[in-house]
């Protein structure tokens, strides 16, 4: 749930990064309509360097591509917001930057429609080596607005699943299987479906 307005900023950023540290797991993000946000938001809690391993933006499709390894033809079928495209940016970037867990947001933040979407429309993801779960969200307010509720989103997401997936300790390995699908509960700032399953 994003935080409600007054309440602490660095709330869900501090929570991930306790969790990681506890756990002896690391993180990396893939980010495309957030631009660094979400590493951003990471790296402002004190300790973060022991678990934070990076982030990569990639808001051009060929970089999806080329530096996620998202697949050329997913992003032509799809697009690239996108349930598919998120869990597969969530992946590739914990495989690629060496971390046990990736995030990934992708979406449109406005203030025009993009890939045939609306304004508002977004995905997060977040993969361990044995858990990916995604989130279609749809997010009120204007640019600014819809960037920072994906942030909020993404470490809420991030925070349930390694309280979930609990220790794994080091790097993921490659993931296989496809994701389960499960309901998820709509947000105070727009609706989200949620899916998860075993990789």
């Amino acid at each position: 749930m994003t935080p409600a307005p007054g309440s602490d900023p660095d709330e869900l950023p501090t929570a991930a990064i306790g969790l990681l540290i506890a756990r002896g797991m690391t993180v990396a993000a893939a980010e495309s309509l957030t631009g660094g946000l979400v590493t951003a938001a990471l790296t402002t809690v004190p300790g973060a360097s022991a678990v934070v391993r990076g982030g990569v933006v990639a808001y051009a499709a060929d970089l999806k591509s080329a530096l996620l390894g998202v697949d050329p033809g997913l992003l032509a079928r799809v697009g690239t917001v996108h349930r598919d495209v998120a869990l597969a940016m969530a992946r590739g970037v914990r495989e690629r930057l060496g971390a046990s867990v990736g995030v990934a947001t992708t979406g449109v933040a406005g203030p025009d429609p993009a890939d045939g979407q609306p304004v508002g429309s977004v995905h997060i993801a977040v993969s361990t080596s044995r858990l990916a779960r995604h989130e279609a969200l749809m997010l009120g307010g204007d640019r600014a607005r819809i960037r920072l509720g994906t942030v909020d989103r993404v470490l809420t997401l991030l925070v349930a699943t390694l309280n979930e997936d609990g220790p794994v300790g080091g790097a993921a390995g490659p993931a296989g299987g496809a994701a389960g699908t499960e309901g998820g509960a709509a947000g105070p700032e727009g609706g989200a479906a949620g899916t998860h399953g075993r990789q």
